[in-house]
């Protein structure tokens, strides 16, 4: 409960700083490794990839209740379109954000492992050493392009989101869910797309987190 706390008040004090080196440093001095920090900021992005996910299926059934629209009150309609436009968002720049962590983590342990390599005495060690190196820059390296890509299938589909949910702000009315029923194909392709990419990438989490233990 001791070490939470500890860290705890360490991320808030270095988010604040954003000296990311003096961080991994005073996280080391207390028995957290880079290693162990790269395998919780992944877990961390594949949880976030995870909640889009499932935030992007949510906006999806919205629009299709919207299309299904058979009277009532459009403003509502707009209301909970635009809560989910919102939120898919939100869940999106959560996504960016964490995989930005898991770049800057990874740059620091691989320079760090990388300049440690020269320390060995042992050719044998060292030779050894740099091959579980190049090893783990490879998987890193299929974990950020699968994590990236399915990032950037996110930013069609919220922009598809947005136009559609400003065309009802300035329409309500029957041509609106009409132009909504019309859109809605694309939207459920780029979707399932999407859902696609982060099951992928939420695959090649799992892949590197375990070649890490």
């Amino acid at each position: 409960m001791k070490r939470c706390a500890i860290f705890l008040s360490l991320l808030l004090l270095f988010s604040f700083s954003g000296c990311q080196k003096a961080y991994y440093s005073t996280m080391e001095s207390v028995g957290y490794d880079k290693r162990e920090i790269m395998t919780d900021r992944v877990e961390d992005a594949r949880e976030s990839q995870e909640e889009a996910k499932e935030q992007f299926a949510s906006a999806l059934e919205q629009f299709k209740s919207a299309v299904a629209f058979d009277g009532g009150e459009l403003e509502k309609i707009y209301e909970k379109l635009d809560d989910e436009y919102e939120d898919s968002e939100d869940k999106a720049e959560d996504v960016r954000k964490h995989i930005d962590k898991v770049e800057d983590v990874a740059e620091a342990l691989f320079e760090e492992w990388a300049e440690e390599i020269t320390e060995y005495s042992s050719s044998k060690l060292r030779v050894a050493s740099q091959k579980k190196l190049t090893a783990t820059k490879n998987r890193y390296n299929e974990l950020i392009r699968a994590m990236r890509k399915a990032e950037k299938k996110m930013y069609p589909v919220l922009a598809a989101f947005k136009d559609q949910v400003l065309y009802l702000k300035h329409n309500l009315n029957a041509q609106a869910i009409a132009a909504l029923e019309g859109e809605l194909s694309t939207i459920n392709s780029d979707v399932e797309a999407l859902i696609k990419e982060m099951d992928k990438s939420i695959a090649e989490a799992d892949s590197f987190i375990q070649s890490l233990e």
